[in-house]
């Protein structure tokens, strides 16, 4: 069973998993998933079926601003990693936010032939911080009528924020 994104109405019900836990995942180049641990499973409502070979963005929720997805994107593709508090959408439309760690996995080549996230229990308080941030990113996304350009607004808006700050992303993300 395979359930779009889309047809998820988010319950506004909040899901947690236990500090000592990790959410695993990885992917393919193109995003779509080839292992998820138990944890994510779990925490996400899906069996292990309805995951591989699905898209990872099954699992992203409508209020997280695009621009962040495209900014980790860039990185990863780039090589490098990138952290970044998500909220994430389980199957049912409940919420559960993480603290991501997403880094390229190589060949032996050197090559990147997918991407793995491990993802932890965020600390509060930095939600609140990113909140504002990813309310101006998305009102900017919705704001405008055209999607591609509604994220290239946002992605502006988060370099302009950055600018603002003096700060590049990861020392913005750590300074939280």
């Amino acid at each position: 069973m395979r359930l779009a994104r889309s047809t998820i109405t988010p319950t506004g019900r909040e899901r947690v998993f236990g500090e000592d836990e990790i959410i695993v995942s990885k992917t393919d180049v193109t995003g779509k998933i080839t292992y998820a641990n138990h944890v994510f499973l779990r925490v996400s409502g899906y069996a292990e079926e309805d995951c591989i070979g699905a898209p990872h963005s099954m699992i992203r929720h409508p209020d997280m601003p695009r621009a962040i997805f495209k900014f980790a994107w860039d990185r990863l593709l780039g090589g490098h990693e990138i952290f970044a508090y998500v909220n994430n959408l389980a199957c049912n439309g409940d919420n559960y936010w993480v603290l991501a760690h997403m880094t390229p996995s190589r060949g032996s080549d050197g090559s990147i032939i997918g991407f793995h996230s491990s993802r932890r229990v965020p600390d509060r308080d930095k939600i609140a911080k990113v909140l504002p941030l990813y309310d101006v990113l998305l009102a900017e996304e919705r704001r405008q009528l055209d999607r591609p350009a509604g994220l290239a607004a946002s992605a502006a808006k988060l370099d302009n924020a950055l600018r603002d700050q003096s700060k590049t992303y990861d020392e913005w993300i750590w300074s939280l």
